[in-house]
């Protein structure tokens, strides 16, 4: 009995994972991802990481993110704008897949990147006090430039 209670301290942790990880995986599912045919045959840049990497780093910062977002749901009224931005760099976040693999848009997922990083921007400057959160969100920024410069460099190439 006393474990169980002492894990229902990181049940908002532990949803957020789930549900960032839930919604991530969905994302990624109906857009058929990068095992397509046009995928494949796109021109890219040098830099470009290995098929499988994408999984494991998207898993590690999804669980991050829903960590971060159950650091805010312990106080939602206090943390109500910083769950909103969340909410909306989360949107962002899901709509790049079907953007690029499903609608094979690479200029609109690129304006959706540059809304993504510019939210998750905003989002950490806000969230900056809370240094956990701030923290969290650290890999995911650096990530998403990687990503925007990636689909950038497709975008020249193709």
């Amino acid at each position: 009995m006393k474990i169980v209670s002492h894990y229902k301290k990181f049940y908002p942790e532990i949803a957020g994972s789930l549900i960032c990880l839930s919604l991530g995986m969905f994302s990624g599912f109906i857009s058929h991802a990068s095992d397509s045919v046009w995928y494949q045959q796109l021109d890219k840049p040098f830099f470009n990481p290995p098929s499988w990497i994408f999984a494991p780093v998207w898993t590690i910062l999804y669980c991050m993110m829903g960590v971060a977002l159950g650091i805010l749901w312990r106080d939602k009224r206090k943390n109500k704008n910083l769950i909103s931005l969340f909410y909306l760099q989360f949107l962002y976040n899901f709509a790049w897949s079907p953007l690029f693999f499903y609608a094979h848009r690479i200029d609109i997922a690129l304006l959706d990147l540059l809304a993504l990083w510019l939210t998750i921007i905003i989002f950490m400057i806000r969230a900056r006090k809370q240094q956990a959160v701030f923290m969290l969100f650290v890999p995911y920024l650096v990530w998403v430039t990687f990503a925007f410069i990636l689909n950038l460099s497709m975008f020249i190439m193709n």
